[in-house]
């Protein structure tokens, strides 16, 4: 591949980001202005879930297991060492997707939370305890884009049923995250809701910059949540085995 075609992948990359990040803002803070129309179901769910926390122990405790096995950092770890994999297997730019994908989420992530600056629920006697502002979620946002970077790029590995059920488990955990943020008292839904959107809006951008980029190497075109975002990494694979 010509350093033409990796500055394109760069650039395009590069945009989509951007994209993101100058839709996402504005719209956060169009919630701010409108005074967060959503905290009447925010502190309802909120009061339930805690009240359920305090009677149910061994409940709360599962929640605490699983927010922190699927937490933030396990997933930058899982596609960072995915991406080392990658480059070691001969798809340096598949590797760079991915790094750029998961690094910009968490850095959109991050300057939502600074720009909104929404406290945390205030409990009385919490279940648990977390640092920092509450919108969006970044258990959400890392849960959601770990776990679909990882999908996309495992889908051309994967037989047809092999990717239902992939994506159906990625469902399945980015939502179980996401409640055990709300049960534990340390997120309002709003912020879940917002985390899960980011995370999908950063990973389609990023997809869709690496498909046009495909294109326009004169690849056949793909359908990334079907195929994966570079459907030829099985035939890379096979002539390294």
């Amino acid at each position: 591949m010509s350093i033409h075609g990796d500055r394109g992948l760069g650039l395009r990359l590069t945009l989509a980001s951007l994209a993101v990040a100058l839709i996402m803002i504005p719209f956060t803070l169009l919630l701010v202005v409108a005074k967060m129309p959503v905290n009447g179901l925010d502190a309802e769910a909120a009061r339930y879930l805690h009240e359920y926390a305090l009677t149910h122990p061994e409940v709360t405790r599962l929640l605490i297991v699983w927010t922190d096995l699927f937490g933030p950092w396990p997933w930058r770890v899982a596609v960072i060492a995915y991406a080392v994999w990658l480059l070691h297997k001969g798809a340096p730019r598949l590797a760079v997707w991915a790094i750029t994908t998961i690094t910009v989420g968490g850095l959109l992530g991050l300057a939502l939370k600074i720009v909104v600056a929404r406290a945390r629920p205030h409990l009385p006697d919490p279940v648990a305890l977390a640092p920092g502002d509450s919108f969006p979620s970044g258990h959400a946002v890392n849960v959601t884009l770990g776990a679909g970077v990882i999908v996309l790029l495992v889908l051309p590995l994967l037989p047809r049923w092999g990717r239902a059920v992939a994506w159906a488990v990625a469902c399945f955990v980015v939502l179980s995250v996401g409640y055990t943020r709300i049960a534990l008292g340390v997120h309002w839904v709003s912020d879940v809701v917002a985390g899960i959107v980011l995370g999908v809006a950063v990973i389609a951008a990023t997809a869709a910059a690496f498909e046009t980029w495909r294109r326009e190497q004169g690849r056949r075109p793909a359908s990334p949540p079907v195929e994966g975002v570079e459907p030829e990494f099985v035939k890379v694979s096979d002539e390294q085995k």
